[in-house]
């Protein structure tokens, strides 16, 4: 199950990538069955809208997680899963994974937003930077008047986050981290006057802190990559959900 980013729908896996290679969701369907969806509210571009019916905004990690249960069910996709997610969608697949850990066999970390780097927003933005980052993003040209364009309170879901993790730690299954470049000066593409380099070494941390949530889980660095790992290391991103699965499958 592919779970995206703020903003993306589920074409995002399947756009053609900056690097080599085939695009995600075509690669990994080479090997297992693989899903992606449009969360309610989001957009890839100005004219390409979520499939999804209007929710009311904001919504939390928890909302989308509740989402995603119902989606699979009426689907009829049964579980285990494993899950690969990008950006705030890594928080949305581990809530999932260590609230309801039997449905959950595997986990692939795409450059995820987690609750540590959440803090670091709020101490190293003013709040001004803080509103314009997290709390209501703009909607892109052309999408000022669609009024459920995907707003994310990212206060809330790292307040679920971490109270999951301390009531019921993630348990040991697969897991890869996958991590942007460390040598890349500004890979989320923040503005010039943002305090760039405090970010993005709370971020190196925050994969770190990941990374440390399982007993032998791997941290994999994509050398070549801004924050969109899936589009400029497609390859490196379908063989680690290779691995997992193959590991899941051999237990």
């Amino acid at each position: 199950m592919l779970e995206a980013g703020t903003g993306d729908v589920a074409q995002i896996w399947s756009e053609p990538p900056v690097g080599r290679g085939r695009a995600v969701l075509p690669a990994v369907a080479g090997f297992t069955r693989v899903c992606a969806y449009d969360r309610p509210g989001t957009y890839l571009l100005p004219d390409e809208l979520s499939r999804s019916d209007p929710v009311a905004m904001p919504r939390s990690a928890r909302d989308i997680l509740l989402d995603l249960r119902a989606l699979l069910r009426a689907a009829r996709v049964p579980g285990p899963y494993v899950l690969a997610g990008h950006s705030f969608g890594g928080m949305v697949a581990r809530l999932y994974a260590t609230t309801h850990p039997r449905r959950i066999a595997g986990l692939v970390s795409i450059d995820a937003q987690n609750e540590d780097f959440v803090a670091a927003y709020n101490e190293f933005l003013t709040p001004e930077q803080y509103e314009a980052a997290v709390l209501n993003p703009p909607p892109p040209p052309g999408l000022e008047g669609y009024p459920e364009v995907e707003r994310l309170s990212l206060e809330v879901s790292a307040a679920q986050m971490r109270q999951a993790q301390a009531d019921t730690p993630l348990r040991r299954m697969p897991l890869v981290v996958l991590s942007h470049s460390r040598e890349l000066p500004n890979p989320f593409g923040f503005p010039p006057d943002w305090p760039i380099e405090a970010l993005e070494q709370a971020f190196k941390d925050s994969q770190d802190e990941l990374a440390g949530l399982v007993p032998g889980a791997r941290h994999v660095i994509a050398s070549r990559s801004t924050h969109y790992i899936q589009l400029d290391q497609p390859r490196l991103v379908t063989r680690e959900i290779r691995r997992i699965v193959r590991e899941v499958r051999s237990r």
